[in-house]
C-alpha cells in the first residue's frame, strides 16, 4: 500500500494554522462563559450561528459557488443539528453554571466516543489491544472527573444541578461524536466550507424557537448587555465559528490527520488557563488527574492507529 503523500505548505503557515487551532478552539470556552452570563444561552448561540453561516455562504457566493443545492442542505441538517445544536449547545448552556476549565475537560472524552460510536471502524478498532486500553482508561478518568459531583450529590445540600451539568456535557460529546462521524460518511461532494455554512444556519435556525419559547427574547435587557459580552460574542463568530475552521479545515488537507487531531489535547489545557488566569477558577486534583488519563487515553488510541499505518505503508 502507498502512502498519501501530502501537498507542500509553508512551514510559517503550518505553525499559525496549528497555533490558532490550538488557541482559537481552546479559549472559546472562556468567551462562551463571558458571553453567556449576560446573553441567553439559545439566543447567543442562535447569534453566533446564524451570523457565521450567513457570513460564510456569502464567502462561498462571492467565490461562484451554488450556494442552494438540496444535497448540500440535506447532508448538513442532520450534522448540523447534531454538531452545533446539541454538542456545542450542552457547551453553552452548562456554562451558566460551570467553571469553563471544567467544561473543557469534560468535552476533552470526545474521542473516545469516536472510537465507539465509528461502527465500520470497529472491526479494526475494538480488536486492538492498545485501543480496548485506551478505552478502558479513558472510561477510568471519565469516572474521576465525575468523582467530586457525585460525591457532593449524595450530601446535604448538594449540587444537582452541577451533577446533571456534566451529564449533558457526556450527552454533547457523544453528539458531537455522531455529528462529525455522520459528516465523515455521508458528507456529498463540493465545498467543505458551503457544507459548515449551511451547518451553522440550521443550528442557529435550531437555537431560535428555543430562545422564543424560554422567555429570552422579552426577559434579555440590551442596554444592560456590556461591550466585553458583545467582544466574546464576535470573537465566537469570527475566530471561533471562521477562522479556526478554516485553519483546521486547510491543516486536514496539508498535514497528516494523526497529527492535526491533537487539538483535542491542547484545547483543554489552554482553557484551563485561561479559566485560571482571568477568571479566577479552580480545578481540583481530581478533574486534573481525569484530564491527564483521558488524555492519555486517547493518546494511546491514536498510536495504535499511527502504528497500523506505519505497518500497512509497509506491505
Amino acid at each position: 500500500m502507498s502512502v498519501t503523500k501530502q501537498p507542500h505548505a509553508s512551514a510559517l503557515l503550518v505553525i499559525v494554522a496549528f497555533a490558532t487551532v490550538y488557541i482559537v478552539w481552546g479559549s472559546t470556552y472562556f468567551f462562551i462563559q463571558k458571553a453567556v452570563h449576560y446573553i441567553p444561552p439559545f439566543l447567543m448561540g442562535a447569534m453566533r450561528f446564524l451570523t457565521a453561516g450567513i457570513l460564510l455562504l456569502g464567502w462561498c457566493s462571492y467565490r461562484g459557488e451554488k450556494i442552494f443545492e438540496k444535497r448540500h442542505i440535506q447532508s448538513a441538517v442532520v450534522s448540523g443539528l447534531l454538531l452545533l445544536f446539541i454538542g456545542n449547545g450542552a457547551v453553552i448552556w452548562v456554562e451558566q453554571f460551570l467553571p469553563s476549565g471544567m467544561v473543557a475537560i469534560m468535552v476533552s472524552s470526545a474521542p473516545v466516543w469516536f472510537v465507539l460510536l465509528d461502527r465500520p471502524k470497529w472491526s479494526q478498532n475494538l480488536r486492538n489491544i492498545s485501543t480496548i486500553t485506551g478505552l478502558i482508561i479513558g472510561f477510568g478518568g471519565i469516572v474521576l472527573l465525575f468523582s467530586d459531583q457525585i460525591g457532593d450529590s449524595f450530601q446535604t445540600g448538594g449540587d444537582h444541578k452541577k451533577l446533571a451539568g456534566l451529564g449533558l456535557l457526556i450527552l454533547g460529546s457523544v453528539a458531537w461524536s455522531a455529528g462529525s462521524l455522520y459528516s465523515k460518511y455521508h458528507s456529498v461532494e463540493g465545498s467543505a466550507i458551503l457544507n459548515t455554512a449551511w451547518q451553522m444556519l440550521i443550528a442557529g435556525l435550531a437555537f431560535m424557537p428555543c430562545s422564543i419559547l424560554s422567555g429570552e427574547l422579552s426577559d434579555i435587557l440590551w442596554k444592560s448587555v456590556p461591550s466585553e459580552a458583545w467582544f466574546s460574542l464576535i470573537y465566537l463568530i469570527l475566530m471561533g465559528s471562521i477562522a479556526a475552521f478554516s485553519a483546521y479545515i486547510w491543516l486536514l488537507q496539508v498535514r497528516p490527520a494523526t497529527q492535526v487531531s491533537t487539538y483535542a489535547y491542547v484545547n483543554p489545557v489552554i482553557a484551563v488557563l485561561l479559566g485560571i488566569l482571568f477568571a479566577h477558577e479552580t480545578v481540583s486534583w481530581n478533574q486534573t488527574g481525569g484530564l491527564v488519563i483521558i488524555l492519555g487515553s486517547v493518546l494511546l488510541i491514536n498510536l495504535a492507529r499511527y502504528r497500523k499505518k506505519i505497518t500497512n505503508s509497509k506491505l
